[in-house]
C-alpha cells in the first residue's frame, strides 16, 4: 500500500498552548459529558493564560491542533483586525478578541479535511471526518484570558467555518499562536514526523509537553510521576498512581 506523501515537517506552537497543565489531557468514557475545562497557566513575569470551555480537550483535539498549527506556517493567511473578504469578517467575528486582543493579527488557514487529516497520521474515513467536526467546535468554544500585570487580552482558542463552494475548512488561529507560527514570539518546535508515529494518547501527550519544555538538540532529567502529570493532571490514590507509572512507561517504550 502506497504511503501517503506529507509535506509538513513540523509545527511552531505557541510554548504556552503546550505547557499549559491539564489544557489537553487523557479522557475516559463519559468525561466530556461530565467535566469542563478551566485551566489556568502562570509563567514569566507576572503573566498567566486562563482557557475555559464547556467540554474539556483530549489528545485528538491537541493532535488537530497541531496539524492545523503546522498548516498555518506555509500556508497562513494574516487575519489583520479590519478583514476585507466577507469569510474573514465571519472568522474574526468569531474568533471574539477583546481588550488588547482587538489590534492584534490572527492568522487564518485553509485546507481540506483530507489533507489535515493526513498530515496528522489519519485516514479520511467517515468516522474521523465525524470526530475532526467535533473537535473543531469544541476547541472554537474554548476562550482564553491573557493576563500580563494590569494589560488583558481576550480570545477564543480559534474559529472555524466551511467553504460553501468546495467544502474546504477555514481556521482562524488565536493571536497568540499567530506570533508563535509568525516568529514574532518564541516558540516550541513540534516534529511531524514524530507526531505521526505515536500510537496513544499518553505518549502524544507526554510528546508535545516535552516539546514545550526541551529544545531541540537539548536533554533535561523528568521524573516518571512529572510524566504522568501531563497526561492525568488530577490528584490519584497508590492503585491508580501505579496503574498510571506503568502506562507512561508503556508509552515510553
Amino acid at each position: 500500500m502506497k504511503k501517503p506523501k506529507h509535506d509538513l515537517t513540523h509545527v511552531r506552537h505557541d510554548p504556552a498552548h503546550c505547557l499549559a497543565p491539564g489544557l489537553f489531557r487523557s479522557l475516559k468514557r463519559g468525561d466530556r459529558k461530565r467535566c469542563k475545562l478551566d485551566v489556568t497557566y502562570t509563567f514569566g513575569e507576572d503573566e498567566s493564560m486562563r482557557f475555559v470551555g464547556f467540554e474539556p480537550l483530549g489528545a485528538d483535539d491537541m493532535r488537530l491542533l497541531q496539524g492545523i498549527v503546522a498548516l498555518g506556517g506555509p500556508n497562513g493567511i494574516l487575519l489583520t483586525p479590519e478583514p476585507t473578504s466577507e469569510t474573514g469578517r465571519q472568522l474574526r467575528l468569531f474568533l471574539e478578541p477583546r481588550f488588547e486582543a482587538i489590534e492584534q493579527d490572527g492568522l487564518v488557514v485553509r485546507e481540506s479535511l483530507t489533507k489535515l487529516l493526513s498530515e496528522t497520521g489519519m485516514t479520511d474515513s467517515g468516522d474521523n471526518i465525524k470526530a475532526l467536526k467535533a473537535s473543531l467546535l469544541r476547541m472554537s468554544n474554548v476562550t482564553i484570558l491573557v493576563t500580563k500585570g494590569r494589560r488583558q487580552a481576550a480570545f477564543h482558542l480559534m474559529s472555524h467555518a466551511f467553504d460553501e463552494t468546495d467544502g474546504r475548512l477555514w481556521v482562524a488561529l488565536n493571536p497568540r499562536i499567530a506570533e508563535a507560527i509568525l516568529g514574532h514570539r518564541p516558540y516550541a518546535r513540534i516534529d511531524m514526523a514524530e507526531v505521526r508515529v505515536l500510537q496513544t494518547d499518553p505518549a502524544r501527550l507526554m510528546h508535545q509537553r516535552l516539546c514545550g519544555w526541551i529544545d531541540p538538540g537539548k536533554s533535561g532529567r523528568v521524573e516518571l510521576d512529572t510524566l504522568c502529570g501531563y497526561v492525568w493532571p488530577d490528584e490519584a490514590n497508590a492503585e491508580a498512581m501505579k496503574k498510571r507509572r506503568q502506562t507512561a512507561r508503556k508509552a515510553l517504550a
